[in-house]
């Protein structure tokens, strides 16, 4: 399985014969996890990094903390198509599944509503405390830097991307997948796994917009600054300020707004 699959499809123009050509689209099929042999959820992503993917997302829904809590992470040998990962807890490790298959179905269909779902976030993680701060000069080439690390968008145009940023501008890790959110849980399982977490000192960007459920997984991460280079919702903005994050909308074309907690942005 790869990031991208090649399709036929037919060039129209509308000044002559159709052409037939091939075309590279991004890669979407399901991926299972599994916790302990038990389902927990499902999300279509583009395959690639799915034990990132896995942990990441477990992470965010404040199963685990830290890599002591994973002892592996493998694919299930019965699945050939590769699409489905099991999780192997450390014993000790307490798992709800009735909360989380709640959680999960609900953020996943109608989503979660208004400040209910902000308090419901913050009894499981505390308000950012770290006191960094970071450029506007640094601030305004990471898009640039972020597209330059997109090979799978550069060939089909059709996939978001994440990236985590040092405060001097340094790329740590990019993942990119259909779904945003996924890119998310990806940049953050990798943290887990390479022992990098928490992510206190560090920028999350976003290729599309920043919504309620990407703060809240940075905020389980511990990122203080989130920045998309498209819009905000309301109730992100409202859930960064809450939560003490610093969250950019529009960063693009070395401009930006930031919605909340402009306080971590040094200009020049």
């Amino acid at each position: 399985m790869g990031l991208t699959h090649w399709r036929r499809m037919w060039r129209l123009d509308g000044g002559g014969p159709a052409l037939g050509e091939r075309d590279e689209l991004a890669a979407e099929e399901p991926l299972e996890i599994r916790v302990r042999g038990r389902s927990v959820s499902v999300t279509m992503r583009t395959p690639g990094h799915d034990d990132e993917l896995a942990a990441g997302f477990l992470v965010t829904e404040a199963v685990i903390r830290g890599t002591a809590d994973v002892i592996r992470i493998e694919q299930c040998a019965a699945d050939e198509q590769g699409n489905v990962v099991n999780v192997t807890l450390a014993p000790e490790v307490p798992l709800d599944l009735a909360r989380l298959t709640r959680h999960v179905f609900a953020s996943s269909s109608c989503g979660l509503c208004g400040k209910a779902s902000i308090d419901s976030v913050h009894t499981q993680f505390d308000p950012i405390t770290t006191n960094l701060s970071i450029g506007f000069s640094t601030l305004r080439e990471l898009p640039a830097r972020l597209r330059r690390a997109q090979p799978a968008f550069e060939q089909t145009g059709g996939v978001h991307a994440a990236a985590v940023f040092g405060p001097d501008g340094g790329l740590v890790v990019v993942r990119e997948d259909v779904g945003r959110h996924n890119a998310v849980d990806k940049v953050i399982g990798f943290g887990l796994l390479q022992g990098l977490l928490p992510f206190e000192r560090h920028v999350l960007v976003v290729s599309g917009r920043a919504s309620f459920e990407i703060m809240q997984k940075a905020l389980a991460a511990r990122i203080p600054i989130v920045a998309a280079v498209s819009a905000p919702s309301s109730l992100a903005a409202e859930f960064a300020e809450r939560s003490s994050q610093t969250l950019i909308g529009f960063l693009r074309d070395h401009r930006m707004n930031v919605y909340a907690n402009p306080q971590r942005i040094t200009l020049p």
